[in-house]
Formats: structure tokens, sequence, C-alpha cells
């Protein structure tokens, strides 16, 4: 039995470009999100192409309903080495109107869902001295510039998700190390190609940040890259 890549928070940009990258080196792919004919048409595409893969329908903003994907996930597939969580939501836009739970929904899927998929696949990540990778995003960062365009694009809850997920990965990071397993993040500064935030001008490759996930996760030393 292989072992297998969870991606949480399958998408048809970088999340897809990961799941094949890695499958291509010979990991089973689980994806997980919460669309379930989404997500089994991307894993048909994977096992189209050669790459064992299954899907998993779940809301990743449900902490028990992300433990058990994963551990179905891994009975179906094999030990869990690698989780990427690409998971986001961008809910509670405009935070002088959103509602408690939109940007109680922002938290749980940033940072709860982060953690609970971690918390299920560490047994496994310890023994095969794996990795937790994540896509972060630039509006993460404290700037006041990057604070104005979170308010001019309407994208206040996804800068607070961001900047709370961009902490506890740090964190982790300082935590899992001395257990052999790595944590790092590719805070990606743009618009991605194929994705929602492509409106025709955007200039990242999705293969391109999947490339640099793999480099990181090779070498398991820095923390955090940025991406344009």
């Amino acid at each position: 039995m292989k072992n297998t890549i969870v991606v949480c928070g399958h998408g048809p940009g970088i999340s897809h470009a990961v799941a094949r990258r890695f499958g291509e080196e010979g990991l089973a792919v689980a994806l997980i999100a919460r669309n379930k004919e989404r997500v089994t048409a991307a894993a048909a595409a994977l096992k189209a192409a050669g790459i064992e893969a299954q899907a998993f329908a779940c809301d990743l903003g449900d902490a028990a309903a992300t433990k058990a994907a994963v551990k179905a996930a891994r009975a179906a597939l094999g030990p869990i080495q690698i989780v990427h969580y690409n998971a986001y939501t961008s809910g509670g836009g405009d935070l002088l109107t959103a509602k408690p739970e939109e940007l109680n929904t922002v938290f749980n899927v940033s940072v709860q869902g982060l953690i609970a998929a971690t918390q299920e696949a560490l047994p496994d990540l310890k023994s095969s001295k794996g990795a937790l990778l994540v896509t972060g995003g630039g509006f993460a960062f404290y700037d006041p510039n990057v604070d104005g365009m979170a308010v001019q694009y309407g994208a206040m809850g996804l800068a607070i998700g961001k900047a709370a997920q961009h902490k506890a990965v740090g964190m982790l990071h300082l935590k899992l190390k001395p257990e052999g397993v790595y944590v790092g993040e590719v805070v990606v500064l743009g618009s991605v190609k194929g994705t929602a935030f492509d409106s025709g001008h955007a200039t990242i490759e999705p293969s391109a940040v999947a490339e640099k996930f793999w480099q990181m996760y090779q070498a398991k030393s820095e923390m955090t890259a940025n991406f344009s």
C-alpha cells in the first residue's frame, strides 16, 4: 500500500496541480472538498492520468467531519505522509455588515479545519517524517497597503482568516520540527490561472506553485516562501 497525500480544499488551481505533482511521484492522492460532484470528477481525471486517487466530500469548516474524512482517506488509500491544506472561504467580506456566523465560518475553514486535519493525520506524519503543506495568501500580511486592498476588494474576512492561518503555520512549524514533521507554507501573491480569482489577467501558473511545494518538501527547511 502506498503512502498518501491528503489534499484538503481541492479546487481546479493550486491544489489540483499539487495533487498531480505529488501523485506523479508515487503517492496515492485523497481529494477532500465540499462539492461531491466536482471532487469526484477531479479524482477521475487523476486516475485517467495513471495516479491512484479517491474523492471524499466534506465541509472542512466542520472539525469532526474533517477528521472523519482524513480517517476514511487513510483507510482507503494508505498511511498519510503529507497533508496539503488549501481550503479558504471568502465570507465576511465587509466586517461592518458581516454576521457572526460568517466570521465563525472563516475561522473554522482557515484554522479549525487545518488543525483538525493535522491532528487526525499526526501519528502517520510522525512515523513517516512527513509534512504539512499550506497554501497561504498575501492578505495575511500586516501592511496598510494590503489592508487597503482587502477593504477595496471586499475580502476582509478572507484576510483575517489567512492571517490567523499564517500564525498557526508558524507555530506548527516550530512545534512539529522536533518530531521530524515538516510544516511549510507557500504564500501566493497574486491571482492564479484557472481559478475563481482569474478575471483573465491572472499570471500565476498552478503547476509552478505545485513545483515550489515539491521543492520545499524535498528540502524541508524554510517555513514560508512568497510566490508571485
